[in-house]
């Protein structure tokens, strides 16, 4: 048997020479105002997008309009006066012949046709649409998907605008400078914790990757001095989703840890998704200036909690008592009051606090109970959106807002979903993680259905926005979709910068394992196993197939030998976020070495239960 073995360059080095092969075209040739230089989808990954080159004699500002299908769909932006001038194309439609006026300062104009190719079928349509362009203008919704859909943006019409070809995990937030933070697609251990976060500008081009050791979960959260709060974890200690980090922005350093162990016991306050692996379920981090402190949602805790900032110490909880020792009870909870509806939430996502200190966030409502015996059914609960009103010196809580219970069961979501805060009475509640199984309610994440059984699955996600109460905007997708955000495509602070974006950070050295089985040569790797190797710029992907509970070690054989440990057993993992990253054979593996800390020339051997087996692959590091 031949190994396949394939070299990978970092999408940051592939966005490199694209960016040097489209200057270069620039340049040989003679490009003006009245015939610029135009470069459909310049940096790989964002094929609606596009950049306009040329020159002026003279100083002088440009005023883009994307023209729309009808003068609603119209995208304006003005650009500073430069007299070089590299402009970036935004909100094309796919498959059209989309039209894009120029306009100088002087009034002098240049229109520009740029057709684009049909978009895959994995960039879902809306099937309901419910606004208008004087509500919505050029906002774009975007939305990251959990289901095999592409992560994208649409407009009030509901036409996709915007979208990317990599498999983006988890939250799109805008920062500060105008690029996006989203989660890489470079898949660091099952199910769907990734490497890390790409900082990215709108066009696509990635100008940073934040890595981590324990990769990147669910959410992160910018500081007002750049620097960020990201969800992670350290897996050889056999938990998940229970850590905090602060990166420096500058340089992917770790600057600070909050590890949940030391705040919470794990074998209490369970939702009933929870197990020892995955006890917290971390699924959003929220800092608050004002009481210097961080509030997290647990979803294997039916829980909202809030630490302080500097110690780590746990401040309060937000959520059902039952099943918790008195003693946290008594310190930590607090106790609802007031006259209207209240209902504590449950596997919650998205927690945010608003400008005078309530919480919201997305309630998911899953099991809808502490105890088994009062379990709520899928086809009987709700989902929704809540905001609670906390007063910490009494220990009292008001529920003063909620939307979506009254819409039951059609906008219930066992999984991921968001809220935002928008102003007083304004905001927007996401249930991202709808789903029917032959034509039931599903009661799992609808993306945990797999071989036969996906056939039976429907996918939906509901966006809404509502002001003073009143629904201003609905939108229905395909697919589920892990949070939607509310985003303009121009952003001034996003400028396009040339050259090589930035690996920050570390993936840390890979755990080896230390006790060697003793084996007999078993010459060659068979087929059956479907041995691969991807050799990156920063690890080696070892992927291929076994069957469930095989001992499993990878062997890299140099100067000195380096075992890994390659889990075959894969852990029935509950919340399943994200769906992507899953493969369609339930034997596939794919385990990663991080090229940290190794040096020097290794063969590559595989040991399988009792039998050493050679791959005929070399690696230099």
């Amino acid at each position: 048997m031949t190994v396949k073995v394939k070299y990978f360059d970092h999408v940051i080095t592939e966005q490199l020479r694209a960016e040097e092969a489209f200057l270069a075209e620039y340049r040989k040739a003679g490009y003006s105002f009245a015939k610029p230089y135009v470069k459909l989808n310049p940096y790989l990954i964002a094929p609606l997008t596009a950049i306009i080159i040329f020159q002026t004699a003279q100083p002088t500002t440009v005023a883009i309009t994307v023209k729309g299908k009808e003068a609603a769909g119209d995208i304006k932006f003005q650009f500073a006066a430069a007299t070089e001038h590299m402009i970036p194309v935004y909100g094309l439609y796919a498959d059209y012949s989309n039209q894009v006026e120029l306009v100088l300062a002087n009034g002098e104009k240049s229109v520009v046709t740029i057709q684009t190719e049909p978009a895959p079928e994995k960039v879902k349509l809306p099937t309901k649409m419910t606004t208008t362009p004087e509500y919505f203008g050029d906002n774009m919704m975007f939305v990251g998907p959990t289901s095999p859909a592409l992560a994208a943006a649409y407009d009030y019409r509901g036409d996709c605008r915007w979208y990317g070809t990599l498999n983006h995990a988890f939250d799109i937030k805008r920062a500060k400078n105008g690029r996006l933070l989203l989660g890489t697609q470079r898949l660091l251990m099952p199910p769907y914790h990734t490497t890390g976060i790409y900082e990215m500008g709108m066009i696509g081009k990635i100008y940073k990757e934040f890595r981590l050791p324990g990769g990147y979960h669910h959410d992160q959260f910018e500081m007002e001095d750049g620097n960020l709060l990201i969800l992670t974890q350290d897996p050889p200690r056999g938990t998940v989703e229970d850590m905090l980090v602060l990166v420096d922005r500058k340089t992917g350093a770790i600057l600070k840890t909050w590890d949940y162990q030391q705040v919470l016991p794990q074998n209490v306050g369970g939702s009933g998704s929870q197990d020892s692996h995955d006890w917290f379920h971390n699924n959003a981090v929220w800092y608050d200036k004002k009481t210097d402190s961080l509030t997290l949602s647990g979803r294997h805790q039916d829980a909202i909690i809030n630490i302080d900032y500097d110690s780590g110490k746990l401040n309060w909880i937000i959520g059902d008592p039952g099943n918790w020792p008195q003693e946290l009870v008594d310190k930590y909870f607090f106790k609802p009051v007031g006259k209207g509806d209240f209902d504590w939430q449950y596997e919650q996502h998205a927690c945010l606090v608003c400008p005078d200190g309530d919480i919201m966030c997305f309630d998911n409502g899953h099991w809808r109970s502490k105890f088994k015996e009062k379990y709520v059914p899928a086809k009987d609960n709700f989902s929704r959106g809540v905001r609670y009103r906390i007063d910490t010196e009494k220990m009292e809580i008001e529920q003063v807002w909620q939307y979506g219970k009254e819409r039951g069961a059609e906008f219930f979501s066992t999984y991921i979903c968001n809220v935002e805060y928008y102003d007083e009475g304004h905001y927007m509640v996401h249930s991202g993680g709808i789903g029917t199984f032959k034509g039931e309610t599903c009661n799992k994440p609808p993306v945990q259905f797999r071989g036969d059984d996906e056939k039976h699955v429907v996918f939906n996600s509901i966006t809404v926005e509502l002001k003073d109460d009143a629904v201003v905007y609905e939108m229905h997708l395909p697919a589920n979709y892990y949070r939607a955000e509310k985003l303009k495509l121009y952003c001034a602070e996003d400028t396009l910068t040339l050259g090589r974006g930035e690996m920050l950070g570390s993936l840390g050295v890979t755990e080896e394992f230390l006790t060697i089985p003793p084996t007999e040569d078993g010459g060659m790797v068979p087929e059956k196993y479907n041995v691969k190797f991807g050799i990156e710029e920063d690890r080696i992907l070892f992927k291929a197939t076994f069957e469930k509970g095989q001992m499993v070690l990878l062997q890299l054989e140099g100067a000195t030998t380096h075992s890994y440990f390659v889990p075959t057993t894969k852990r029935p993992f509950l919340a399943m976020c994200v769906g992507t990253f899953q493969e369609s054979d339930e034997r596939a593996v794919e385990f990663p070495v991080g090229k940290e800390g190794l040096a020097g020339e290794f063969k590559l051997s595989v040991i399988v239960d009792d039998y050493k087996y050679e791959t005929g692959v070399t690696v230099k590091i």
